[in-house]
């Protein structure tokens, strides 16, 4: 059996957009010969659709929508996500369903089992589960039909599992030969591993092939990896498509195994990190983004990837020094934009920094100056990068990684203002990390950028580890505490000095209420902040 895995990138809410994809992508499967083409959860939709699901017409529209799409559905199959009507009542209105069309009509309809819950998922909010699901018939052979979180549940991969029930089991039981998954399965650093392995345990305990189509691209802060796999029922790979690309990827069922190479996993999470800036920008209607360099290697990794992402004529670079900005910073800066061929401005914040302390002197009167004029230079900053992303239509990018937002070392209204928060979910060691990547095939980053302390600026001779432990001790201590929720009793334990640890979780909780106001944010780890963490701002609670 030959199958087309479409690994498309859709438009949530654009139903004739990511119509005109699967067609194209169900096109190209018929001319290579396949017996039936695959495409992601939701795909008709776009995934997630969240609460335009409660939208009058949005689920009856993706339905028209579908009839459509079946009506030019030939012989070649053609197995597709989207949102279905819940015809059993009570319960919620819609379900997350997946039809297969052929000979221009809908053959057949089953619908998700699992609805995750957790971390950016909230699928239980909108769709009602199914209660079973029985093999469906396509020429002559049994297809098990399952959605993305259905094979996420199986005792022999998982020690514990989040559900009782496991959908795989109850299809083999039946009679299918060939698990099928339609997937919008959002990609993490690495979570492309984990899900091969994932699935090669489920095919090697069914004895089943497992065919897994996965979508590609980003949505709001989300993105998809793509990586569709195919595996015979030993396991074993038989066909594995591109991360973080759209493709159309040739499954032969009686083919022969490939190997698959480990990933660089720093290669994969620049192209997400890409990826994740060009959708954003391109679904949301912008074509140019403008950043402020400040001559560190945050806004030079930030204008790196927003130039892969969208092209040097559409990135400008803004210089704002203050009365603390060292020349090799203003140095750095220019050499960097002159590396990346991006429109290049300077536009000093020294004269409206005297303006303002002079404004305000009739009510600070002698009081000495301290965090309060730092947090005045960055609000000029983010002052002059607005007035520019309205002038000229362009989004701005903030430069924050994930180690400074999480301990609050960033300025509300100043460098935390912008559209969207390219690096705010890798953490300054890896920052580091991305930055030599960049520069593999030549100096884009200046070497003085990468190897200088890292500094704010913002009052004389200041240095990051004058505020903050180094940034390899907070690094690993926020993955403790925030990623993997241990206390601070259990992260001392490890090995930390308890002093150093009750300071980075005070500051840590402290500081919710700067990023519930932050810009959203592209999710790269397991555990960002944003939507997939929700910690309430008023609370007291000491862990």
């Amino acid at each position: 059996m030959k199958l087309g895995l479409a690994q498309v990138n859709t438009t949530v809410g654009d139903s004739a957009g990511n119509l005109a994809l699967i067609r194209t992508a169900y096109e190209r499967g018929v001319a290579v010969g396949a017996e039936l083409v695959v495409a992601p959860e939701l795909a008709i939709t776009g995934y997630p659709p969240r609460d335009l699901l409660l939208k009058s017409g949005f689920i009856e529209g993706n339905l028209a929508a579908l009839i459509e799409l079946a009506q030019s559905v030939g012989e070649v199959g053609l197995v597709v996500g989207h949102v279905g009507i819940n015809e059993r009542q009570p319960g919620r209105p819609a379900v997350n369903a997946v039809s297969l069309l052929q000979h221009g009509k809908v053959a057949a309809t089953r619908t998700k089992t699992l609805l995750p819950t957790y971390d950016v998922f909230d699928e239980d909010r909108y769709f009602e589960p199914a209660t079973d699901n029985a093999p469906v018939i396509f020429n002559g052979r049994q297809l098990g039909l399952t959605i993305c979180e259905d094979v996420w549940n199986d005792d022999a991969f998982w020690s514990d599992p989040r559900y009782r029930a496991n959908p795989v089991d109850g299809l083999v039981e039946q009679g299918a030969e060939v698990i099928v998954n339609v997937s919008a399965s959002p990609w993490n650093l690495g979570k492309e591993g984990m899900r091969r392995e994932m699935l090669a345990s489920l095919a090697t305990k069914a004895q089943r092939p497992v065919v897994y189509c996965n979508a590609v691209g980003g949505n709001d802060e989300l993105v998809f990896d793509g990586g569709s796999l195919a595996l015979n029922a030993q396991g074993e790979v038989l066909a594995a498509g591109a991360q973080f690309a759209e493709a159309l990827v040739e499954v032969d069922l009686d083919g022969s195994v490939r190997s698959v190479a480990e990933p660089d996993e720093m290669a994969l999470l620049h192209d997400a990190l890409v990826l994740g800036v060009r959708d954003y920008l391109g679904k949301c209607g912008f074509r140019s983004a403008v950043i402020g360099l400040s001559g560190g290697i945050d806004s030079a990794v930030t204008a790196a990837l927003a130039v892969r992402a969208l092209g040097a004529e559409n990135v400008r670079g803004i210089s704002m020094p203050s009365p603390y900005s060292s020349q090799g910073s203003l140095d750095d800066s220019e050499a960097l934009a002159a590396n990346l061929g991006i429109q290049y401005d300077v536009i000093g914040i020294h004269a409206g920094f005297e303006m303002m302390k002079a404004s305000l002197e009739p009510i600070f009167g002698d009081r000495p100056e301290d965090v309060t004029e730092e947090n005045m230079q960055a609000r000029l900053r983010g002052l002059i990068l607005m007035a520019a992303s309205n002038k000229f239509g362009s989004l701005v990018l903030t430069t924050g990684n994930k180690s400074e937002l999480a301990v609050g070392y960033c300025t509300l209204y100043g460098d935390m203002c912008g559209g969207l928060a390219v690096i705010s979910d890798v953490p300054k060691t890896k920052v580091f990390e991305l930055a030599r990547l960049i520069n593999r095939a030549g100096e884009i980053i200046p070497e003085a950028t990468i190897t200088k302390p890292p500094s704010a600026e913002l009052r004389p001779d200041q240095k990051d580890e004058d505020s903050l432990p180094p940034y390899e001790v907070l690094d690993a201590i926020l993955e403790r505490y925030v990623v993997e929720s241990q206390s601070a009793a259990e992260i001392v334990a490890g090995g930390f000095d308890e002093a150093t640890v009750q300071r980075v979780v005070r500051l840590i909780d402290l500081n919710e209420y700067k990023r519930r106001q932050a810009a959203p944010g592209l999710k790269v780890t397991s555990k960002a902040f944003g939507v997939g963490r929700r910690i309430p701002v008023a609370q007291r609670y000491k862990g």
